[in-house]
């Protein structure tokens, strides 16, 4: 690994890390549709932390998240739970996002907060060890 590469890691868990407080503000104002979607970019971000350090990028979500699944989570790299978690938190927020009559609850918002903190810190202990 380059220093190049590390650097656009450690840049990308910095986005990860600020969209989570992001989410956790939103959530404290009562702004659940942007805090479920902040919480799904938190987890995006950590993801394609990971995902630079193998020099592997994608411009779209499922492409992202798909190579993800593949690469790290069916090869056991990350357990198969971060993997559904990513997979909730990217259909919650296409809801949230998209569906003109969601209602974004509370109890929703949170979950989507504690769910992307969780993936955050499974990729954190991962780059911890990749160092």
């Amino acid at each position: 690994m380059d220093d190049r590469q590390r650097d656009l890691s450690n840049y990308r868990i910095t986005e990860a890390d600020d969209s989570l407080k992001v989410a956790e503000h939103c959530l404290k104002e009562g702004w659940y549709k942007d805090s479920i979607n902040r919480s799904y970019y938190a987890a995006f971000y950590a993801v394609k932390a990971v995902l630079a350090l193998s020099t592997v990028d994608f411009k779209r979500h499922k492409d992202v998240m798909g190579y993800f699944n593949k690469e790290y989570v069916a090869k056991e790299i990350f357990p198969r739970e971060i993997g559904r978690k990513l997979g909730a938190l990217q259909k919650v927020r296409e809801k949230s996002d998209y569906d003109d009559f969601y209602i974004a609850s509370r109890e929703k918002a949170e979950e989507q907060f504690q769910t992307a903190a969780f993936v955050i810190a499974g990729v954190k202990e991962y780059l911890k060890k990749h160092e």
